[in-house]
């Protein structure tokens, strides 16, 4: 009996940290889908749309599996989610993209896992350790650092928007994980896309380009990618894998996102990844996991 028992924890933990892994994979694609997306769409419009499609099959799966309606408190960090997942987030990373490349604006995805603790800080009345905020700023300053010392690429309105779209997005993440313990993994993303659905698709209208006839057949594969991947099946992964192998545990694969990230974006996009890149990557992913050890 003892054998099955740790059998099956065994089972499920493997099975955690597998969806978790397909998770990050699949998020790791979305800036280089962007960059793509953005050379022929404008980033509005891109962003807009790709939450409209997102939102109209999230509203097939909630109506599939008969899901409840969440209750009238939950609306407001429902709301939060939507602001920095759906809407904050792709917006400002596809007008960042529009100045600087895919390679470029991955190191700031190291700081992700950092936003997020930071806002569960802030948001949980938690109190960090004085090595938490020593590996904090560290981070920063690397990313900063890298941000100056890349003379020929280095466009500070991409890098300020990139680091907007790194808090806002952590704040909906942070968010988003204190509904999951009520709600659900997958269930809080499609409420979230549901909210913001009619806007979106408002939104979309408004900023839908006179012609389709400059778009490129791989810059609507990118929007399909981000629409379908990275808005809502990366999340059943990744929440799924979060509930089955532990949210400490598998939360921690999201610090290999950078390396996923700039492995595509010189395969894909055939962009140059310096060894200055690779060592600033390095340098805030161990930041990251420094503080959240810490923390």
């Amino acid at each position: 009996m003892e054998n099955s028992v740790a059998d099956k924890m065994a089972a499920s933990s493997v099975s955690g940290w597998v969806n978790g892994l397909l998770g990050v994979i699949i998020f790791s694609g979305s800036l280089p889908a962007t960059r793509v997306a953005v050379l022929d769409m404008d980033p509005f419009f891109l962003t807009f749309l790709r939450a409209s499609i997102a939102g109209t099959l999230a509203v097939i799966l909630v109506y599939y599996f008969r899901e409840k309606r969440p209750q009238a408190a939950q609306f407001a960090p429902l709301i939060i989610v939507s602001v920095g997942v759906i809407v904050g987030f792709p917006l400002l990373t596809a007008m960042a993209l529009k100045h600087i490349d895919a390679a470029h604006s991955i190191v700031y995805l190291g700081l992700l896992p950092l936003s997020t603790a930071i806002f569960g800080v802030l948001r949980g009345g938690e109190r960090p350790t004085i090595a938490f905020w020593i590996f904090s700023v560290l981070g920063s300053l690397l990313v900063i650092g890298f941000a100056f010392m890349q003379s020929d690429t280095v466009s500070l309105t991409g890098d300020l928007l990139m680091l907007a779209a790194v808090v806002i997005c952590g704040l909906g993440y942070a968010e988003g994980a204190k509904l999951t313990r009520v709600l659900g993994g997958w269930q809080v993303i499609s409420w979230a896309l549901i909210i913001s659905l009619p806007f979106m698709v408002l939104a979309s209208l408004m900023t839908i380009p006179d012609t389709f006839g400059g778009i490129s057949t791989s810059a609507w594969f990118a929007l399909a990618y981000v629409s379908l991947f990275s808005m809502l099946i990366g999340f059943i992964f990744w929440y799924k894998g979060l509930a089955t192998g532990g949210i400490a545990a598998v939360g921690q694969l999201q610090l290999l996102q950078p390396f996923f990230g700039l492995g595509l974006s010189a395969t894909l996009l055939h962009e140059a990844i310096s060894p200055l890149m690779i060592l600033i990557t390095f340098g805030v992913i161990l930041c990251v996991i420094g503080s959240r050890k810490f923390s």
